[in-house]
């Protein structure tokens, strides 16, 4: 299981024109928003990456408020593993536990997910916060990483997993996000 002191929250370029193809994007926009707002009460490191911001935009708005000015890493390769920044910020980091959100679910996710898993990452994938262009591509692309290892989960599971208990002094804060 996850949990806040060995997990950090990747988001994957959720950006201006790659989003605005993307099937069921506002759950998607829904969901990642309560998993960003439930890592920072839990204060998990985030890193955000964006393919090629100079062509595809910039982290759409909407999450880029919610990330408060949280730098994005651009990149060129589809895996943020084929990254050195991404690669030696989230190295620094000392956490084995990588939960990961964003678009598009067979390339990007995808390709993040097993490199991950191939370097000795355990993977938590939020089913309800990735995205591609078509449905069948995500799903295709949710059935690889879950038979690559990765645990696939949604938004409210991530949540309740990082908070363990009614007793915690941060269910408050969680239920209103999930409500």
């Amino acid at each position: 299981m996850i949990s806040r002191s060995d997990s950090i929250l990747v988001v994957i370029d959720i950006q201006g024109n790659l989003y605005q193809a993307m099937q069921d994007k506002e759950n998607l926009l829904i969901n990642a928003a309560k998993v960003i707002r439930g890592a920072k009460i839990f204060n998990l490191p985030i890193i955000v990456t964006e393919q090629i911001p100079e062509k595809l935009g910039q982290t759409i708005p909407d999450l880029a408020r919610e990330l408060n000015g949280i730098e994005s890493i651009g990149k060129e390769s589809f895996s943020c593993w084929g990254n050195k920044r991404f690669r030696e910020n989230l190295e620094s980091l000392g956490r084995s536990k990588v939960i990961i959100l964003g678009i598009e679910s067979h390339v990007c996710v995808y390709q993040t997910t097993v490199d991950l898993i191939d370097n000795g990452y355990n993977v938590s994938v939020v089913a309800d916060a990735v995205s591609s262009r078509t449905k069948e591509n995500s799903d295709i692309g949710l059935a690889a990483m879950r038979s690559a290892s990765a645990k696939i989960t949604s938004a409210e599971m991530v949540l309740f997993e990082l908070l363990r208990s009614a007793g915690d002094a941060q269910f408050k804060d969680i239920s209103k996000i999930v409500k």
